[in-house]
Order: structure tokens, then sequence, then C-alpha cells
């Protein structure tokens, strides 16, 4: 691979598998070389080696999750702020293209070949990067057994919903927050039924897109509860107000979560892991991004 070269990272068993050929032929087309994944962890070498090689510009091709593995393999090769990634929305959800505007396959194309470019922050969960979320507790156990049905209608609150629905023995998380919020330290102590802490993803308010672009992550902590009356809230509003009971909200630069010695399930953009003590942090303004025509960079909170 050449300097300035044109990578593309093509998952093909993302989303409903039809896409392929159609999306590699119309990359091609574009100077993008396109590599098409194997297996689990392909995307992430894939990644690293376009890192490696100084590539100029990745598109991906494919959900979240394949988004996350390319991430992390160009984080290794510390090629992070000298890339301009693209995203080419073939998965189930596609959280992340939705929230930057590139609403379907033909259009994450054109948004790789000719779409503006946003430096944008870039969590970080350990020494792990995430760009939508990093989420623990309840959605994170019921991620796996989100159907495809709901993540496509409900996007991250698929996982609240299937979650109330089976994790009905969910025990709760004791856990400790501490934060630097923009307004000042903060500490957060008890039972919680879930953690979420969001990037491209605020889960308060109106939901939806956060600021990418402001240097804070969006947190909210729902308290325990009973979980009938979670999935009645979820399907009533699809999002946690502001003023919902039990739901504490801070924005912050960076966070550490510990378990008080248990193991606490994470998903980070849907890919899992296990901590007992979890350091989150925003890296501001570090990746490039080409993004929709829709994209808001500074959404009203």
């Amino acid at each position: 691979m050449q300097v300035g070269s044109r990578r593309a990272i093509l998952n093909p068993a993302s989303g409903d598998g039809d896409h392929a050929d159609s999306v590699e032929r119309l990359l091609s087309a574009r100077g993008f070389a396109v590599s098409r994944t194997e297996g689990p962890g392909d995307a992430r070498e894939l990644g690293r080696a376009a890192g490696e090689a100084r590539a100029s510009e990745v598109a991906v091709a494919g959900g979240d999750g394949t988004v996350n593995e390319v991430l992390r393999g160009l984080a290794g090769a510390d090629h992070l702020d000298a890339v301009t990634l693209s995203v080419v929305p073939v998965g189930t959800a596609n959280l992340l293209a939705g929230t930057v505007g590139v609403t379907d396959r033909r259009q994450g194309i054109e948004v790789a070949d000719t779409g503006a470019v946003r430096t944008i922050d870039v969590g970080f969960a350990g020494d792990e990067p995430f760009l939508v979320s990093c989420i623990a507790g309840l959605p994170a156990d019921a991620s796996l057994a989100a159907s495809g049905e709901l993540k496509a209608r409900f996007g991250t609150l698929a996982f609240l919903l299937t979650g109330a629905q089976e994790a009905i023995e969910f025990d709760g998380l004791d856990i400790t927050v501490e934060a630097m919020g923009e307004d000042g330290p903060f500490t957060w102590s008890g039972s919680a039924t879930c953690l979420l802490v969001g990037n491209a993803r605020k889960f308060v308010n109106r939901g939806g897109q956060a600021d990418m672009e402001d240097g804070l992550l969006d947190v909210a902590i729902v308290e325990r509860m009973p979980t009938g009356n979670l999935v009645a809230e979820a399907i009533g509003h699809r999002l946690l107000a502001a003023d919902t009971d039990g739901v504490t909200h801070v924005r912050a630069t960076e966070l550490s979560v510990d378990g008080h010695g248990e193991p606490v399930t994470f998903s980070r953009d849907g890919e899992f892991a296990e901590h007992e003590r979890l350091d989150i942090a925003v890296r501001e303004r570090t990746l490039d991004l080409r993004v929709g025509p829709s994209y808001e960079p500074d959404p009203e909170y």
C-alpha cells in the first residue's frame, strides 16, 4: 500500500449479506482498494495494516461492530489522527452512520468519496476506542439477545427493551462512578440498572445525536428500578428524559467505573469485555470523519 492510498474494508456478513459485490464494485470505481473480512478479528487486522501503511482514507462497509474493529486497528497502528474515516452502512442498526447523516449504502459510498470532513472526538474505554457509546448493565447484557428488527427500529433502546423483557432476574450493578464533569468533580455510588456513556449518542432529553466535537462524553446512570417500570417507560418515551426519577445525567471529560471487586460487562460499540474497574475518557477532535449533509455538528441539548 502506498502513502496517500484509499482503502476500504468490507464485511460481507453484515446486515442481510446481499451487499458485498455491489458495494465492492462501487467503492473500487471511486479509487478504493477493497479488502473483505472473512471472520472475527479480520477487520481489526485490516485496519491495523491500513494504519501501518499510512493510508490517507479508510472506508468501512459494515455495521457498528465492524467500524469499531477497524478503529481499534487504526489506533493500534497509532494512525487515528492521520486518517480520514468513512462509513458505508450495511449492518443492522448502523447507529454511527445514522448519527453522521449517512442514511443508506449508496449515499455512504458517495460520502466516502466526496463527503465533508469533520474532526470528531474519540472515546476510549481503557486503551480501546469507541465512537458511538460504551454501556454497562442491563443493555450491555441484553445486546446479544436484541433482535435485528428491534435494533433497526429503536437503535440503542432495543437493548433496553430486550433487557427489560428477558432479564427479569437482573441483579443490577453495584458500582461507584467518579467523573470529571463540565462543572467539576462528580461521584455517584449505588445500585444501577445501567450506565450509558455516549460519544455520538446521548441518552437524555430528546436522545439521538450528542455533540461529537465538544470534548465531552454524555453520561446517564439509571438507578436500580423494577424491570417492568423500565420497559414501560422505554416503550412510552423511547428515551430517558432529563427529569425522569432515578436517572442521573452528567457530561464529562473522563470517568472511572468501579465494580467493587465484581466484573462488569461493558459493550463498546457492540464489542464486549468485562472489567472490575474501567477508566473511560474522551480525546477531543482526534479523528477526521466524512459526514453526510444532514450531520449536525452542534445539536441542541
